[in-house]
């Protein structure tokens, strides 16, 4: 009986913990999102770019996206999204949706070079985790494309609380929700550096990680990847 009555305490703890952050809206802003972004094309070679459009709940919809390039003197893009790189220079490419009430874009910054070892150079992206909740969650991490898929590494800065029964790694656009989200599987590193590689998945297909406690639905915290 002792021990029954233990065990419901301590499930009861870490629920009061959870449900202090409990989440009630989960909608988010519309965005496009430039899915591989290169930060430099040669000129002479051209280069296919993939852009996705998500709806006020994160999931991804179908939208036409058009496209224009800032300075069609230096690169030219078709409504496909195909960059050709014409001469040196710097400018940005921008990615489209007209919404009712406003434009929804997203901004690629390009250098047009000379001479490039394989035509294009990748943009990689970064950011840091933040706890939300009142667990232990922090590090400073990197995603760049590697094999056809992605690579998340975290530095030692590191570390992520081992008190709860099960803390998840996701990857999504919306960080209010696992609705729709990427499951990467449960968190069995709690300090220090490590990386996760991530199939079929694109630099710039998702905007957060996001950490949840599953058991209670509850978010620990989460990282922009930006």
């Amino acid at each position: 009986m002792m021990l029954r009555y233990t065990l419901g305490f301590t499930l009861l703890a870490l629920l009061g913990g959870c449900i202090g952050d409990d989440i009630i809206d989960d909608r988010v802003d519309e965005v496009v999102t430039i899915e591989n972004p290169i930060d430099s094309l040669q000129v002479g070679v051209t280069y296919q770019l993939n852009a996705s459009f998500l709806n006020n709940i994160g999931i991804e919809e179908e939208r036409e996206i058009a496209w224009e390039s800032a300075d069609e003197n230096l690169v030219t893009v078709d409504q496909e999204g195909t960059l050709e790189g014409i001469a040196v220079g710097d400018t940005y490419i921008v990615a489209h949706v007209p919404m009712s009430d406003r434009m929804v874009t997203d901004t690629m910054t390009l250098h047009i070079s000379e001479d490039l070892e394989d035509g294009v150079s990748g943009a990689d992206k970064g950011g840091q985790l933040r706890s939300t909740s009142s667990y232990i969650l922090q590090g400073n991490f990197t995603v760049v494309g590697e094999n056809g898929g992605i690579r998340i590494t975290f530095d030692d800065t590191y570390k992520a609380s081992e008190a709860l029964p099960d803390l998840v790694l996701f990857l999504t656009n919306n960080p209010t929700t696992t609705a729709g989200a990427y499951e990467i599987g449960s968190v069995e590193i709690f300090s220090g550096a490590h990386s996760y590689f991530v199939p079929n998945v694109e630099v710039g297909t998702y905007e957060y990680l996001l950490y949840y406690c599953v058991p209670f639905n509850v978010k620990v915290g989460d990282g922009l990847i930006d």
